[in-house]
């Protein structure tokens, strides 16, 4: 298993300041976001092969790439894939099919699906890979549901990309072994955070409002020793993404950041000993 961290909470620092944070946490690898805003936009693809370059000569892997692309038509698909393979980077996450109750379940489902068919031929002429993350207010929230939009695709183009700290805090929540079972054929890379609920306020109604927030890895509701204990035994050789959704000042958030790897690596250790 490789750790690499998204790039997501470094906001639009620039690369030259991200690449030494990140070599200085000791992670072996970038997951690159692309997305407006932030350090590389899907307009500005064409910087992607010398970015990488730049985080390989630190001794870091760029072995994937986080996007919101969904339809191909309204991203400048060709673009961002062809940089991606220009670059050596061989996995791109893909944005969200959301729901939302406005549209039904198989109308979004439908078109996922033909997106999807589309999307694996552009990014298989690449030589890409591509993975979908279970992410809340998706039709891909739990294992059961990514599972529909992945059968019968190649686990070679298009992946699952499990997330058990969206699962607990977001929805999609299923037995995590069951997630994983479900998955299995299709697994790529695995999202490593963590979080959990508490009870907030109370509504004049009389209702109490329960609230959620992302946690330290050793300190939410994922039972990440169980899980990284199944992964290793049953092989999977995958990425790790250290996603860090911290709100926090950050100086604090590259500390907690550093805890958490800590953390992964000695349930690793644990478990292999």
């Amino acid at each position: 298993m490789r750790t690499v961290l998204f790039t997501k909470l470094f906001g639009s620092r620039g690369l030259d300041e991200i690449g030494p944070a990140v070599a200085d946490l000791g992670f072996d690898g970038v997951d690159l976001l692309i997305r407006p805003g932030f350090s590389v936009t899907p307009d500005e693809a064409d910087r992607l092969p010398g970015a990488v370059a730049d985080l390989r000569a630190l001794g870091l892997d760029v072995p994937m790439a986080t996007t919101d692309l969904t339809d191909p038509a309204n991203f400048p698909t060709a673009k961002v894939f062809g940089a991606c393979a220009d670059a050596g980077v061989g996995l791109i996450r893909l944005g969200y099919w959301n729901y939302d109750g406005s549209r039904p379940y198989d109308e979004i489902r439908d078109q996922a699906r033909r997106d999807l068919d589309e999307l694996e031929r552009l990014a298989g002429s690449y030589g890409i890979g591509l993975a979908i993350q279970l992410h809340g207010g998706t039709i891909h929230s739990s294992g059961a549901l990514a599972r529909v939009l992945l059968e019968g695709r190649d686990p070679a183009a298009v992946s699952a990309y499990p997330d058990p700290g969206n699962q607990v805090v977001q929805d999609g929540r299923e037995d995590w072994r069951l997630t994983f079972d479900l998955l299995r054929p299709w697994l790529s890379c695995v999202g490593v955070k963590n979080g959990g609920w508490f009870a907030g306020s109370t509504q004049e109604s009389g209702e109490r409002v329960w609230q959620s927030d992302w946690l330290g890895l050793a300190d939410g509701m994922v039972p990440w020793p169980g899980i990284l204990d199944r992964l290793r035994t049953t092989g999977f050789g995958g990425l790790l993404s250290f996603h860090s959704h911290y709100e926090l000042p950050y100086e604090q958030v590259l500390d907690q950041t550093r805890t958490d790897l800590r953390f992964v690596r000695r349930c690793l250790e644990h478990a292999s000993a």
